[in-house]
């Protein structure tokens, strides 16, 4: 077993970095938390918050409560701030959604984050979620994640400031793939409309007005 501390230094670098990473157990860096358990009375089909259970997470919540309930156990309980990365503790494990500051209320224990000291930034960890598998060393698939699973990960950090540029540099690339993403819809939309128009002779090239000709398959074969 290696020490609650290792040094590393990676081959590939940003320039101007020369400090050494850090192998660390995440709970070095601080603690997991959750909200306050909402039961199923004090939720309603419809209302002011969403309710995001395991089932809904990172889609559209389907349960609500009051905002006065949601003000009280704001101000009470944990509450996670804007960047923190929320996951995923019981369904489909460790799937992640970045906190952006919108009023919404999670299930408890189901739906957790990690609490952590400045000399760590989320937008290094949520990439750090990224890397893993959320199996356990002998192989067996985890089927709940719980708070020490979380806290004994072992994460390699390096400076705060090169934790930053690795977060940005990672985040830019996830906009180029949507971007791309996108584009490639817009151009198979687009692929699709020319085909319509084409094959329904609604649209010609210009230059071109003889007539189609339509003819069985086998008869175009003959000439090939």
């Amino acid at each position: 077993m290696m020490d609650d501390k290792k040094k590393m230094v990676p081959r590939i670098r940003f320039r101007g970095f020369e400090d050494a990473w850090e192998q660390r157990k995440l709970k070095s860096f601080g603690q997991v938390l959750m909200n306050k358990r909402i039961f199923k009375q004090e939720t309603s089909e419809n209302g002011e918050i969403p309710f995001y259970k395991i089932g809904t997470f990172g889609k559209k919540a389907d349960a609500f409560i009051s905002k006065e309930l949601f003000n009280t156990y704001k101000k009470k309980y944990p509450y996670p701030k804007v960047g923190d990365i929320l996951i995923s503790a019981a369904g489909t494990l460790g799937r992640t959604i970045e906190y952006q500051g919108e009023d919404a209320y999670y299930q408890d224990s189901n739906i957790v984050w990690f609490n952590h000291d400045e000399n760590l930034l989320n937008s290094f960890l949520k990439f750090f979620y990224q890397t893993l598998s959320w199996n356990k060393s002998e192989g067996s698939t985890i089927k709940r994640l719980y708070n020490k699973d979380i806290l004994n990960l072992w994460i390699t950090v390096p400076t705060v400031e090169e934790q930053a540029k690795v977060g940005l540099l990672l985040k830019r690339l996830d906009n180029l793939i949507v971007a791309n993403e996108k584009k490639g819809q817009q151009l198979k939309s687009l692929k699709k409309l020319f085909m319509e128009k084409i094959f329904s002779r609604s649209w010609r090239f210009k230059g071109f007005s003889d007539p189609w000709e339509q003819r069985k398959c086998f008869e175009v074969e003959r000439f090939v």
